[in-house]
């Protein structure tokens, strides 16, 4: 009986020592830290605008007698998009011609009469007064004949503005307006918007401490635009605009009540993904070089505050407060304060340690080699 309960003993010894390292320890993937560069995208709200959102307005009061577009439709510079009732402005235009007919018959009549008083004045047949008189007759015959003709090219473009055509290429927004409605250039709403999306215009705010980092190095405005990365668009979905956008504009003034300034970048549209009136995020890329960095999922957080553990020179774990960045990718926090380089942080399985706790301190690389291991020893335990 004493050599059976002697040779348990053993058999069950053996099995903890396999999920353990050395000693009856358990063993912790830990990281040393060591400098890095790192590249992180700051995100900044935004605002999506066409290159241009042209309101359509009729120049001529009208019935509306055919939609030539439909919204949401593609159409290129001037195309025709509305028709207006043009009878009135056909009628204004045969007025116009007769008009300028009849005052070039009044002119061709003054010049006769000119022409024959300069006779009778040459033979001192009449006095100078009748001449003079002829002569005053032919240039307001000739002033008629111009206002004439003008009213007639007046006639002939508001003719033209019967058909309301786009003014540049884009996308048609609503359509107020339908069949048979009243229209005119003081009309509340107007005729439709037409949106040049070929290229987008996104406008974001950056504060005045995160633009001093671009433009700290000084230049013409220019070159610092110049000199700033690509940029790049989240969507509302969540997902990122597959093309990148240029930074081209920057406002010259903070905004008092913001402590921000106003920039535009411009992003390509060839698909038409982006709609004017749309949001999203800009993301703007940052380097930050020689840098801390940890894993997320080695830090735990306390009244607001980052911890990691610390793996002393006895091969114990201490707490230690650390200050991050605000930025971050997602999967490591930048270290602004709290660790040094070359100290060794535990990475993986930190809700399980305490402060003062004993560990076997495996580096991160060979830690995969250790888990099987453990793996295999608790596998071995179930067994026996």
């Amino acid at each position: 009986m004493v050599l059976s309960s002697m040779a348990l003993a053993a058999v069950s010894c053996g099995g903890n020592q396999r999920g353990m390292g050395m000693g009856g320890v358990k063993a912790y993937a830990v990281q040393t830290l060591e400098p890095t560069s790192v590249s992180l995208n700051t995100s900044y709200p935004a605002s999506i605008q066409g290159m241009q959102d042209v309101e359509i307005r009729p120049q001529v009061s009208g019935y509306i007698t055919k939609l030539c577009v439909d919204e949401g439709a593609v159409v290129k510079k001037g195309q025709a998009l509305f028709l207006i009732d043009k009878v009135q402005y056909e009628a204004a235009v045969r007025s116009a011609e007769a008009a300028v007919k009849m005052s070039e018959a009044a002119v061709a009549t003054s010049k006769l009469t000119l022409n024959n008083k300069q006779d009778l004045y040459n033979k001192n047949i009449i006095s100078e007064y009748d001449l003079l008189t002829a002569q005053n007759n032919l240039r307001t015959a000739e002033a008629q004949l111009a206002q004439a003709k003008a009213q007639l090219i007046s006639a002939r473009q508001n003719l033209e503005f019967t058909t309301v055509a786009s003014p540049s290429a884009g996308v048609v927004g609503t359509i107020p307006y339908r069949v048979g409605a009243l229209v005119s250039a003081s009309s509340a709403q107007p005729l439709t918007t037409v949106s040049d999306i070929s290229k987008m215009y996104v406008y974001f705010s950056m504060t005045e401490k995160d633009l001093l980092k671009f433009v700290r190095n000084g230049g013409t405005v220019k070159e610092l635009l110049a000199a700033m990365p690509e940029v790049q668009l989240k969507l509302v979905d969540g997902s990122i605009y597959p093309a990148k956008g240029r930074v081209e504009t920057l406002s010259g003034v903070i905004d008092k009540s913001t402590g921000a300034a106003s920039i535009r970048a411009t992003f390509p549209n060839d698909k038409n993904i982006l709609r004017s009136g749309g949001t999203g995020n800009v993301l703007v890329p940052m380097q930050m070089d020689s840098v801390l960095t940890v894993p997320q999922k080695a830090t735990f957080e306390l009244q607001d505050k980052k911890f990691v553990y610390v793996v002393t020179d006895s091969a114990t774990v201490s707490t230690r407060e650390i200050q991050i960045s605000p930025v971050d990718n997602g999967a490591e926090y930048v270290v602004t304060g709290g660790l040094n380089p070359g100290e060794k942080i535990v990475v993986e399985g930190v809700v399980s340690l305490r402060e003062g706790m004993k560990i076997q301190p495996v580096e991160k690389g060979a830690a995969a080699a250790v888990q099987p291991a453990a793996e295999a020893g608790k596998a071995g335990e179930a067994a026996e």
